[in-house]
């Protein structure tokens, strides 16, 4: 079997000697473009009825046909990542426009209240109860009209959508729509993310979770290109209404640090490391009662390492985005603190959850090791390693990478493995279902691959 632990890619190449940062990028990158983005664009496009197949088996062939709105926009925004940020392959745009065309046909009531789940020909499943339904397509539709305006700019003036042909400039400012009034939607929703299906009693324990706010910080950023003075989620830095058209907007077109964007950013932050945050912890905690203290039950004291490292590489964006070198380092020293307690120290692998006071998990799957949850992880490493220079960063990072590329990776069929058990054996040797889909084994791909190169062009 091959191997592709860090010391042997970098066998040539010692760290702080130069070198290795390439070696590893490309590694990354072969990984992305020859084996994972191939298998997702091949094997999920439901040429007949629209919308991708996630429910795969190992070798890619279907095995139900159910769709999922979360895992559509993101499929859809995968693809229109690439497009944007690797290269702008008339297939990738076309498979991210005929997926977002079934999201814009099945994937809402008419009002852009996103449903959870379709059958292959779009009827709907399951009520719009979750609010990750939202998010993706906010930054499924925002990722996609960037692509079109780029298809746009570089000459190609009309696309196929539904088998018609369509101005990309047109369908770009329709997808920005989208984005931006479903992004206002989530926003109207913060305080209670699942309205009228909402499992709670009423006057029951009341409890927030750390899911909403955290995945908001990477939304704001997905969104902010579409934001201007049009738009009625801007406001100047001061609070007042920028005039449509004005100097300011266009020189400015979201001033993130400032207005209802702004203050929103800086509640999601809060929240995230002022409230979820524990420092008589260390960690991050899932769940808190609605007044921000600790609540001894279940979900009050699950811990989820993999959603607050996830969580911390947002943190370190936003940080970069504002200029604010002091979030950065805190999200770099939380991250080191939740790898370090999450890291099972006698199989490897991070756990999926864990109890703050160390009682019995009632999910059967907690000592799972899942692929998320180690891509998640090696983002934040890296790109804490590339922010900061923290020698701790690099050291876990070729931990985790030497676990993960061991263990998810699959030396026969394209993709990867999603569902280990705790001694990292495969449980289930599937690459797709409800949960799993084209995002976090290509998008983590990517951002390391991403980061690596830029780590070897400064060596």
């Amino acid at each position: 079997m091959e191997d592709f632990s860090f010391s042997a890619v970098t066998s040539n190449h010692l760290p702080h000697g130069g070198g290795w940062e390439g070696a590893l990028a490309s590694l990354y990158r072969t990984e992305l473009l020859d084996r994972v983005v191939p298998f997702w664009l091949n094997k999920s496009q439901d040429k007949d009825f629209g919308g991708y197949f996630t429910c795969l088996d190992r070798d890619g062939s279907v095995y139900d046909t159910d769709k999922f709105i979360w895992l559509q926009g993101r499929e859809v925004w995968m693809f229109s990542k690439l497009y944007n940020t690797v290269e702008a392959r008339q297939e990738w745009l076309e498979a991210a426009i005929q997926g977002a065309e079934f999201l814009k046909k099945y994937g809402h009531d008419g009002n852009l209240n996103w449903y959870f789940a379709l059958d292959r020909e779009g009827h709907p499943l399951v009520e719009p109860y979750n609010i990750f339904s939202y998010t993706f397509a906010t930054i499924a539709f925002g990722q996609l009209s960037i692509a079109l305006a780029t298809a746009a700019k570089n000459g190609q003036a009309t696309v196929i959508a539904c088998g018609d042909s369509v101005a990309a400039d047109s369908l770009s400012a329709e997808y920005a729509s989208i984005a931006k009034r479903t992004f206002d939607i989530v926003l109207s929703k913060t305080d209670n993310p699942k309205g009228r299906w909402s499992k709670a009693s009423p006057g029951a324990r009341a409890l927030k979770t750390f899911d909403l706010p955290m995945i908001l910080c990477n939304v704001a950023l997905e969104i902010e290109p579409l934001l201007n003075a049009d738009s009625p989620l801007l406001t100047s830095p001061k609070g007042e209404e920028l005039p449509s058209g004005s100097k300011q907007a266009e020189t400015n077109p979201l001033p993130l640090g400032g207005g209802r964007v702004g203050a929103f950013i800086e509640d999601c932050l809060h929240e995230v490391m002022d409230v979820f945050y524990r420092p008589e912890l260390g960690l991050i905690v899932e769940a808190l009662g609605k007044d921000g203290n600790l609540v001894d039950c279940f979900d009050g004291r699950k811990l989820n390492p993999g959603h607050a490292i996830e969580a911390m590489w947002f943190v370190m964006d936003l940080g970069k985005r504002l200029d604010r070198p002091d979030l950065i380092r805190q999200a770099v020293d939380i991250c080191l603190q939740e790898v370090e307690y999450g890291w099972d120290k006698e199989f490897g692998g991070i756990f999926y959850f864990m109890d703050r006071l160390g009682h019995p998990r009632h999910e059967l799957e907690w000592d799972q090791k899942l692929w998320w949850v180690h891509l998640e992880t090696l983002i934040s490493l890296i790109k804490g390693y590339q922010l900061t220079g923290d020698q701790r960063c690099l050291d876990w990072f070729q931990r985790v990478h030497d676990y993960t590329w061991s263990h998810f990776r699959d030396p026969e069929y394209p993709e990867w493995y999603g569902y280990l058990n705790r001694q990292g054996e495969v449980l289930l040797p599937l690459k797709g279902g409800k949960w799993k889909g084209c995002f976090h084994v290509p998008r983590g791909l990517l951002n390391v691959w991403k980061i690596l190169e830029d780590l070897a062009s400064r060596s």
